[in-house]
């Protein structure tokens, strides 16, 4: 219990200047900041509202910015030792070194937050896979040595790979000590995951998304993205290392409320920004300050707001309070805020009659023209995820019980809108291929009046018997019939899928393993566009070549993702192996961003080198394949309660009957 006291207890390190927002009330509370000995810094504020209240004489001195105004000025003669650790919610803290790894299997069990009412089923068989990372044992030698309980006290059975003692015997050895084991290319992962981290006034707040050493020209690469440092995130808190989770969720919740416009125009509160940069900004009597500089999408290729920023943050936030047990952050008013902020935004009444959110094209992590816009797979998963997300981790109170509802009924409708009408198996696309067109009927089953030549060619013969998936986009008189692997994955992750749909798609990806894992996995959407239908789709982007990025490349990072999903679907026997596929190679070349060509075989030809988030997704598939428990943790069982939401009302109008009625024969159990 200690342990885990020491994380719940570990202050984040604030800067010394505190934020400045358009309208210094706008969390309704102030902020009040305790150094533990006075500081000879200069602090800048441009609001009254938001000065920190010393117990000793400190300057102040209006500065206008462009930046998010936290500043720390340091004489370039002289440079303080910045080791203040402030607190916001917590007062009497002690601080704990960054860097210092406590290994999250001794944490103590956290409450369990699912809203869930399915009871969680323990598989005895997750409890086999808890043999460090880089052991190469013969795996039925470890099966004998599991059943063995008293092998940690015992002799250790010899497995048939004479080569295979020494690492089996460390493995034993790491065991009884509670020191965890690592291989080379973990031990060089870690390095290089540490070496990308970005510190601010002395506290670490996030991942670079690459550190290419021979890279000369960055772009924003050497920024902090808010879905790229994810898998960082992950990694460093099932290390048990929180303080720059935690620092990076209260740092991008500040950056929320700071203005973005383009062109005039300024688009809802609760955007969050696609990433921020730490800058050093000289000032006059040979000092330097330090600055936060967000880009809302103002700055990005094609000038596209970050749609799925919000959406990570409260995943991301869950997560935190999930693993760390640590659920005062997620308690905070600003926090609070900020979710409701982003809530808000998302559940805006507009025009469209479909609950799935409506977004342009590139607002996502395919951030390129891909033929997207629309009702995106990936972006309706990461909004079904945030929403149970936030209803667990929202106060019930007056002021939210309207948003709480709204809540409720948008995940009932979206659940419905996505297992009936988006999925796809063999079964389903004979319907597609009978369909009337031009139906003007209440009761009409061609509801997107889709046009049957619209099913191409290529899917006739890949979809398999067994298994099926969840297409990437739904619009009127059009269905996109391309797999998208991240929507997919995290329809399996939130529950969005039904069970069987769940269980439906990772037998297409292992029935496909050639096509959607290759030789690296996994590619982040088959098939790629190619010919006239790339030039049409893509504006002839040079980038996205047939199977190259964003157009059927093969992305490293979406292996955690892949193996959560296993995971939740006892399946690590993929997850393993296409663990053991990265790991052959993504040392060798450098971590790469992505790969090319349609089996994944070469590095990408503009692939950066030493991606974090590549890095970052391999070690947490490794610790996540290492404690499934802790693992599951993060993913979603099925909420039947939300099934049983429906408040069109069209039952008591007698104008048409709703077809939420045959919702019950899509929940397949």
């Amino acid at each position: 219990m200690s342990v885990m006291n020491f994380i719940r207890n570990s202050p984040m390190k604030l800067p010394s200047r505190v934020l400045n927002l358009r309208n210094s009330s706008f969390f309704g509370f102030r902020h009040w900041f305790h150094h533990p000995f006075p500081c000879e810094q200069k602090l800048f504020c441009k609001t009254n509202a938001f000065l920190p209240n010393f117990s000793y004489n400190s300057q102040f001195h209006a500065y206008p910015s462009r930046f998010l105004p936290f500043r720390r000025v340091i004489n370039n003669t002289k440079k303080p030792n910045w080791s203040t650790s402030l607190d916001l919610s917590q007062s009497g803290s002690v601080s704990r070194p960054y860097g210092v790894s406590i290994d999250a299997r001794v944490a103590s069990r956290v409450r369990d937050l699912s809203t869930s009412v399915e009871t969680r089923v323990k598989d005895r068989n997750l409890d086999k896979f808890y043999l460090q990372n880089g052991i190469n044992v013969n795996p039925f030698a470890v099966e004998r040595i599991e059943k063995d309980e008293n092998v940690l006290g015992g002799e250790v059975p010899v497995a048939e790979d004479v080569n295979n003692v020494k690492n089996i015997g460390e493995a034993l050895e790491g065991r009884k000590s509670g020191i965890k084991v690592e291989s080379d290319i973990e031990k060089e992962a870690w390095k290089l995951l540490r070496g990308a981290v970005v510190t601010y006034c002395g506290s670490p707040v996030g991942t670079v998304a690459a550190n290419d050493p021979g890279d000369k020209q960055p772009l924003n690469y050497d920024q902090v993205f808010i879905r790229d440092f994810v898998p960082s995130a992950l990694a460093f808190l099932l290390k048990g290392e929180g303080e720059i989770v935690k620092n990076f969720l209260l740092h991008t919740l500040q950056l929320q409320s700071w203005e973005k416009t383009v062109d005039c125009y300024s688009p809802g509160q609760g955007l969050m920004p696609a990433s921020f940069k730490v800058r050093t900004v000289p000032l006059d009597g040979n000092k330097f300050e330090e600055v936060l500089d967000p880009d809302f999408g103002e700055s990005a290729i094609g000038r596209v707001a970050p749609v799925d920023s919000g959406l990570w943050w409260i995943i991301l936030l869950r997560a935190y309070g999930k693993i760390t047990g640590d659920c005062t952050l997620q308690e905070r008013v600003d926090v609070q805020t900020g979710i409701k902020l982003i809530l808000n935004l998302c559940l805006a009444d507009g025009f469209d009659m479909f609950p799935s959110l409506l977004v342009t094209d590139g607002s996502c992590m395919i951030d390129r023209r891909m033929g997207i816009h629309g009702h995106p797979l990936e972006i309706q998963a990461l909004f079904y995820a945030a929403l149970r997300s936030s209803l667990e981790m929202l106060t019930a109170n007056e002021s939210s019980k309207n948003l709480i509802r709204a809540i409720n009924n948008r995940l009932s409708a979206l659940s419905f809108h996505i297992r009936e009408y988006y999925w796809v198996d063999m079964k389903k696309i004979n319907e597609i291929y009978r369909y009337k067109t031009e139906e003007y009927s209440m009761d009409a089953t061609n509801k997107f009046n889709i046009y049957p030549e619209q099913i191409p060619s290529w899917l006739m013969d890949w979809i398999p018997e067994e298994g099926g998936y969840l297409i990437g986009n739904l619009q009127p008189a059009h269905m996109d019939f391309r797999f998208f692997t991240l929507g997919n994955l995290w329809s399996i992750v939130s529950s969005l899928g039904t069970p069987k749909q769940n269980e439906a798609i990772l037998n297409l990806i292992e029935a496909k393993w050639g096509d959607i894992v290759g030789h690296m996995p996994l590619k982040i959407l088959y098939p790629a566009v190619e010919n006239e239908e790339w030039r049409i789709i893509t504006g002839s982007d040079p980038k996205n070549t047939p199977w190259s990025y964003h157009n059927g490349g093969s992305w490293p990072t979406l292996l955690w993702q892949f193996t959560l999903a296993c995971i939740k679907m006892r399946r690590l026997e993929l997850a393993e192996k296409a663990v053991a596929l990265a790991e052959k190679r993504l040392s060798i070349d450098h971590w790469p961003e992505y790969y090319d060509t349609r089996n994944g075989k070469f590095i990408g030809k503009q692939s950066r080198l030493y991606q974090t988030w590549s890095i970052a997704g391999f070690l947490t598939s490794k610790m996540m394949l290492e404690n499934p428990e802790t693992a599951s943790l993060l993913f979603w069982d099925e909420d039947y309660n939300l099934l049983e939401i429906c408040v069109c009302g069209l039952s008591k109008s007698g104008r048409k009957k709703c077809s939420r009625g045959a919702a019950r024969s899509q929940i397949l159990i």
